[in-house]
């Protein structure tokens, strides 16, 4: 798909027009319902601003968690209040998003004004990708703006089949930013080109690396994605999680490496422990002696040392996933310890959200990376197949 076949905001005619935004708000939330990270409100700002200085009425639309019904713990309203402030204007909150009382609302709104709708997943036409919801949504607006970057790889009404429906559709500001970071991976990396992959969800990240390998020189496995390579290997890992349905296939990525002559670098030590607890007491082995009821947890310090001499020469580097529990303090101590050298270096970093974006924030690196994402299966999602079901559905 070219470039050129996704409109921008900025080349439709909004002056004035009712333009519904379907955003990413999906932000996390503390025990009191506050908002404890702003930056997916925060990087959807520039979009509703151009869209405000066009005097258009705006209608925001997301989703929040994943309810199966009506449920008061994952309303929008939170993400209103912020927005009002960050906007330094109100933003109405409308506790429905479709339905007669909704189109009163918006039919009396004015030049300027926003508002946020409520939770779109409170419906089961949202998450089924249902034509008869999605054309209750279309009778609110007259351009649809997809700004949801990282819902972009979900078939949900609000991003899949809606946008199908409408003439005047383009990508917000944000889109347009994540297209460009990533298809300059997927087309023209500078070189070398190292990839970090962490996490848990070793199957939702092969098809990635995969993928990914014709444009690679280096790959780092850690986290618990590494646990699988051992196995595929032929190595214990102790009690260590393992995905036993994707060993073929991460036998299948060390065998395509290999033939490329890709450097596959594995953790050599581990931070292990009989129980993932903060008091918990661990000790550093070599990958090769994990004792058969200890889990490894975080990689050991000859590890980040490897990892820091793979990293010294790069010109690019793509991570997902964290490297250890880095929840826990005594065991975020390797996924730190690599945060502080990605960030430090003088290449291109792009980072995947989600626990990724929270384990930098954490480790007090974010300044350092060229660009995080908002989207975690969404970033993997596009590297593996070159674009997301949201954005096709812009074409």
């Amino acid at each position: 798909m070219g470039r050129e076949e996704v409109k921008s905001i900025k080349d439709l005619d909004i002056d004035g027009k009712k333009v519904f935004i379907r955003c990413d708000f999906n932000v996390p939330l503390d025990k009191d319902g506050n908002i404890s990270d702003e930056r997916r409100i925060r990087e959807t700002l520039p979009t509703i601003k151009y869209a405000l200085s066009r005097g258009a009425k705006i209608i925001l639309a997301s989703h929040l968690g994943r309810p199966k019904k009506r449920d008061s713990q994952y309303s929008l309203y939170p993400v209103a209040e912020n927005l009002s402030k960050a906007l330094k204007k109100k933003v109405l909150f409308v506790d429905d998003c479709v339905g007669e009382r909704v189109e009163k609302t918006i039919s009396s709104m004015k030049k300027g004004d926003v508002i946020l709708l409520e939770n779109l997943r409170f419906y089961d036409g949202e998450r089924r990708d249902d034509e008869v919801f999605a054309r209750q949504l279309k009778r609110l607006f007259d351009v649809y703006v997809s700004d949801a970057f990282g819902t972009s790889h979900r078939r949900n009404a609000s991003v899949h089949v809606l946008p199908k429906m409408c003439k005047e559709k383009a990508a917000g500001l944000l889109l347009l930013k994540e297209m460009e970071y990533w298809r300059k991976i997927l087309e023209n990396p500078a070189r070398p080109f190292a990839l970090i992959l962490g996490g848990v969800k070793i199957s939702t990240k092969l098809g990635a690396l995969i993928n990914l390998l014709d444009h690679l020189d280096k790959v780092i496995i850690g986290g618990g994605m590494a646990f699988t390579f051992l196995h595929a290997m032929g190595f214990s890992a102790g009690s260590s999680l393992f995905d036993e349905d994707s060993i073929e296939q991460a036998k299948f990525a060390i065998s395509q490496a290999k033939d490329k002559k890709i450097k596959l670098y594995l953790p050599v030590d581990f931070v292990v422990a009989e129980r993932i607890e903060e008091d918990a007491v661990t000790k550093i082995v070599p990958y090769q002696e994990i004792p058969c009821k200890w889990f490894a947890a975080d990689i050991g310090p000859a590890s980040c040392k490897l990892f820091s001499e793979v990293l010294e020469d790069t010109a690019t580097i793509v991570w997902n996933g964290p490297l250890g529990v880095y929840e826990i303090d005594k065991f975020a101590r390797g996924t730190n310890s690599i945060a502080h050298e990605v960030a430090s270096s003088p290449a291109m970093s792009i980072v995947g959200g989600g626990d990724t974006d929270s384990a930098i924030k954490k480790a007090k690196e974010s300044d350092g990376i060229t660009f995080i994402s908002t989207g975690g299966g969404a970033s993997l999602q596009f590297l593996e197949k070159g674009t997301l079901p949201g954005i096709e559905a812009l074409e």
